[in-house]
């Protein structure tokens, strides 16, 4: 079965740092485009941060100055790390993991992420 599963502290200080991991089962992370999205209340999902094989790292213009990804294909798992967090950084923090050449776009289940003092 295939699956995305995110894992991470989900309450983070103002001014702290977010680290959040995805691991994928039931198929393999090589030749995917792996990406990290946020939706916060009543807003629409946005893109993080996203990276493709080619070392190639696409960053959302809301976060890109605080954000980044790093992905480890041998043990099928992709990382977010977030700096300088403020409140509105509050959001469910999904992995999307995709290949469209063979028609597939997985998403894990999405994490809640609370910045708060």
């Amino acid at each position: 079965q295939v699956q995305l599963v995110e894992a991470g502290r989900g309450l983070v200080l103002i001014g702290g740092t977010l680290r959040l991991c995805c691991v994928a089962y039931g198929f393999e992370f090589d030749g995917y485009d792996l990406g990290w999205y946020r939706q916060a209340l009543g807003k629409q999902r946005e893109l993080g941060v996203s990276s493709i094989p080619s070392d190639k790292t696409n960053f959302g213009d809301s976060v890109q100055r605080r954000i980044n990804i790093s992905r480890d294909d041998g043990k099928n798992t992709v990382y977010l790390q977030m700096n300088s967090l403020k409140a509105e950084h509050t959001a469910v923090y999904y992995c999307d993991a995709e290949r469209w050449v063979l028609g597939h776009n997985y998403w894990g289940q999405g994490t809640q992420v609370t910045v708060s003092s």
